[in-house]
């Protein structure tokens, strides 16, 4: 029986990658039909904000390492292991279903991204937030460029699962509610019995 639960939770982890990856590839190719023909100009979006501007990406993010066919391959290298990485952990490390669910979009956003990389050479882009200085009060000309979904299911997923492990569940490290910080004090005791009973065991 925990085998069967444990495999309908995985068939249903890859189909939440499946769904989120069609929607960052249908979005990259609705860009690419109707974005490319208004390139530069693009669309006002949302002024000041977003604004829809097809761009084709050789490098990774900001332009990085663009001219450099090395890099790019070792950094392409670095993702696949990632994405294999990846779809273990929701297995092994991460058995909360909230941190299963970010690291699907992590997975989504990975993948969709090496799709274009290994179909294409180049990532589409065309969520312009180059208006959108986000420090810009503390005298920053920061912005986010131009960017597409999966990079927004990447960056979300990376900040969700961030404040997962620090506050959600009884395995956080700083667990919010109190039974979850009760839960965890009680797998610390059963923990501590379970050395002291091997200790005297041996």
């Amino acid at each position: 029986m925990k085998n069967l639960r444990r495999a309908i939770r995985g068939v249903g982890w890859a189909v939440l990658v499946l769904c989120l990856l069609f929607t960052d590839l249908l979005t990259k190719l609705l860009a690419q039909l109707y974005l490319m023909p208004l390139v530069p100009d693009g669309v006002k979006f949302l002024p000041g904000f977003i604004e829809l501007r097809y761009l084709e990406n050789p490098a990774i993010a900001f332009g990085i390492g663009g001219g450099d066919p090395v890099f790019m391959t070792v950094v392409t290298v670095v993702s696949c292991l990632l994405v294999v990485g990846i779809a273990v952990l929701p297995f092994t490390v991460f058995r909360e279903r909230a941190a299963r669910v970010t690291l699907a979009f992590i997975e989504a956003g990975a993948i969709g991204n090496l799709v274009d990389r290994f179909t294409l050479g180049y990532v589409r882009d065309f969520l312009d937030m180059s208006d959108w200085r986000l420090f810009a009060w503390l005298g920053s000309d920061f912005n986010f460029g131009v960017c597409n979904v999966a990079d927004y299911f990447i960056t979300m997923g990376a900040a969700a699962l961030i404040f997962i492990l620090l506050f959600i569940g009884p395995s956080a490290l700083f667990p919010l509610k109190k039974s979850w910080r009760e839960e965890a004090k009680r797998r610390d005791a059963e923990k501590e019995e379970e050395k002291r009973e091997k200790h005297a065991a041996d």
